[in-house]
C-alpha cells in the first residue's frame, strides 16, 4: 500500500517526501496511472543507473514534494536529454530524476529508493523489481544477468 516516505541525499542538504508503494505483489494499491511503471521498482544496467546504483520507483508530481535543497541540486542530462537527473552539489548523491513522457502519462519523478531514510530493510527486500536492459535500449527486457544490479 502507498505510504509517505522521507528521503535525502547523504549530507542532508536535499530532503523530500514521496507517497510510494513498495509493497510486494498482491499487497499493492491501485496504480497511479496505467502501465508497468506504476506497479514495481526498477533496476537498470544503462551507463548512468549502473554507475550511480540508481534503483527507482516512480511517483506522480502529486506524490512528490521537495522539502529543502533546491539550491543544492545540480542537473545532469545525457543521451536524448529528456530526463533531468539531479544530484547534490555537496555530497554527489542522486536522490531523484524527473521527466515528462506521454507513454507514462505525463510528468513523473523517479525516486532513488536507496535515498529513502525511513524505508525498512524488510520493505526494500520485499519490493518487487523489474530489470531493464538500458545498456541495449531494450527497456522492456531484462538483461541476461541481473545479480549485479
Amino acid at each position: 500500500m502507498k505510504k509517505i516516505y522521507h528521503g535525502s541525499c547523504h549530507c542532508g542538504a536535499i530532503r523530500f517526501s514521496a507517497n510510494l508503494d513498495l509493497a510486494p505483489e498482491g499487497q499493492r494499491s491501485e496504480p497511479a496511472r496505467p502501465g508497468i511503471w506504476w506497479n514495481s521498482t526498477f533496476r537498470c544496467n544503462c551507463s548512468s543507473c549502473l554507475k550511480t546504483r540508481f534503483w527507482k520507483v516512480f511517483a506522480t508530481p502529486e506524490d512528490f514534494t521537495l522539502l529543502s535543497g533546491d539550491d543544492m541540486l545540480t542537473e545532469y542530462r545525457f543521451g536524448s536529454r529528456m530526463i533531468r537527473h539531479v544530484f547534490c552539489k555537496r555530497c554527489g548523491v542522486h536522490p531523484f530524476a524527473s521527466a515528462d513522457f506521454e507513454i507514462m502519462g505525463g510528468r513523473f519523478y523517479a525516486i532513488n529508493i536507496v535515498c529513502l531514510d525511513d524505508a525498512s530493510g524488510e520493505e526494500l527486500a520485499n519490493a518487487p523489481i523489474i530489470y531493464e536492459d538500458g545498456r541495449h535500449d531494450a527497456w522492456d527486457q531484462a538483461p541476461e544477468l541481473t545479480s549485479y544490479l
